[in-house]
């Protein structure tokens, strides 16, 4: 119950609905693209996981291989750099207030995936 009216409240005060948004255009854009449609399935990851945060974890992905190592390079130096130094800028003004903590909790969650996205998965707890 408690995860459920958290995320309730993430959707509405902590940025939830406006990043899985952002999110979900950025994959349909890659997704247009074809090329980069790899990078539209981490989009669309991050845009599930930042709608729905609390009682989910990213854990990484049995059978990663170098292939998704290099497109994780390829995806920090063009997007990932700045999207995790985002999240950690919104969590630690979030952590500024007693009511904002568990929300800026879920932006550092956010933090390792939208820097390394491709190789991970979203599960539940």
């Amino acid at each position: 119950m408690v995860r459920f009216v958290l995320n309730v409240l993430w959707l509405i005060f902590g940025g939830g609905l406006l990043l899985f948004l952002e999110y979900a255009l950025a994959a349909v854009i890659c997704f247009i693209l074809v090329v980069t449609i790899p990078f539209g399935v981490a989009s669309w990851r991050l845009a599930v996981y930042s709608l729905w945060p609390f009682g989910r974890t990213v854990r990484p992905k049995p059978g990663a291989g170098v292939a998704t190592g290099l497109a994780n390079i390829l995806w920090v130096v063009l997007a990932g750099w700045w999207l995790a130094l985002s999240h950690v800028i919104a969590g630690v003004t979030l952590c500024l207030s007693v009511i904002g903590i568990p929300f800026g909790i879920a932006h550092f969650k956010l933090v390792p995936v939208a820097f390394w996205p491709l190789g991970r998965e979203v599960v539940d707890l």
